[in-house]
């Protein structure tokens, strides 16, 4: 498991943002709205919308680091999966999300990416 979030597990364009709301999937969750599409490159990519309806500049940036956190903890299980095609995925974040302790938030994200790629879209 790498340390940092480099820049190759990034969605960075807006085009790489556009592309995975317009033809992605859709999974809502109590805290978050996840959007996924399978990509080419065997590794998954995060992209992340926190608009300033969450509150200021610190607190969008500690929700931001903390799903980053999670995503990047999640990334060994998924790499067991051999074979397994890599996914774009956009978090929109709730604003229930800055008061979310931090277990629930983990357990809210792992779940709604798993509906995600395994093609449930419901959204809770």
């Amino acid at each position: 498991m790498s340390v940092r979030f480099g820049p190759g597990v990034r969605l960075r364009s807006r085009g790489e943002f556009i592309a995975v709301q317009q033809h992605g999937r859709r999974v809502g969750s109590r805290y978050l709205t996840v959007l996924g599409r399978p990509n080419t490159l065997g590794r998954d990519r995060l992209g992340l919308i926190a608009s300033r309806r969450l509150g200021g500049a610190v607190d969008r940036n500690r929700v931001k680091r903390r799903l980053r956190e999670i995503f990047r903890r999640h990334q060994p299980d998924q790499a067991a999966a051999a074979g397994r095609r890599g996914w774009d995925v956009v978090i929109i974040a709730r604003s229930d999300v800055v008061t979310a302790p931090f277990t629930d938030l983990r357990s809210d994200l792992t779940a709604a990416l798993h509906r995600l790629q395994s093609g449930r879209s419901a959204s809770a």
